[in-house]
């Protein structure tokens, strides 16, 4: 086996530990396995890999697709991230709420967000790497962004004033993005 779950939050988030195969060489490990996550009912095909590179500092987030709605698969293979999901599926009994994870390149976690949540990290070493399967393509026309700073959410970031890109420096309140017809697309279910 590849992946061992560590722990589920937040109805649908799974925190998954690597095994590590250590040697004089180095290492090796089984970042996803079709057998183990469609045991767990996870999704087993994956249309799209993303790779980005973060300074420290760096605050991404909090992203979500609706159209067609987008889960990721999400590992650091250099550096040290903090993560924050929010749930924004209307009637979840988790809506709102926001569960937060260190991951790096030295733990080797790795983290289901399921669509529905919101995703954003921000880089806590010099550089961080992230690698995440999606579910779908992207769709630019069908993306948001919660304000990383929603006070209703409170995430508590381990940076007080991180780098943001424009587009998350313009988020908006779950609050608002409730009162949009797209949210309809994340229903509890």
């Amino acid at each position: 086996m590849g992946l061992r779950l560590l722990a589920k939050e937040l109805n649908g988030l799974f925190i998954f530990e690597t095994e590590v195969h250590k040697d004089n060489r180095g290492f090796f490990i089984e970042a996803f396995r079709a057998d183990e996550f469609k045991t767990l009912g996870l999704p087993t095909v994956f249309e799209q890999d993303n790779y980005s590179r973060s300074s420290a500092g760096v605050l991404r987030g909090m992203h979500f697709q609706w159209e067609p709605p987008q889960g990721k698969l999400i590992r650091v293979i250099a550096g040290t991230a903090y993560f924050a999901e929010v749930d924004i599926r209307k009637n979840s009994p988790t809506f709102g709420k926001y569960f937060g994870i260190e991951i790096s390149d030295f733990n080797k976690k790795v983290l289901w967000v399921p669509h529905g949540f919101a995703n954003g990290f921000v880089a806590l070493s010099d550089t961080v790497d992230v690698q995440y399967k999606c579910t779908t393509q992207w769709n630019g026309k069908g993306e948001g962004c919660i304000l990383w700073k929603d006070p209703d959410i409170g995430i508590k970031w381990p940076l007080g004033n991180p780098i943001l890109s424009e587009k998350d420096k313009k988020g908006m309140t779950l609050a608002e993005w409730q009162k949009k017809k797209e949210s309809s697309a994340f229903e509890y279910k």
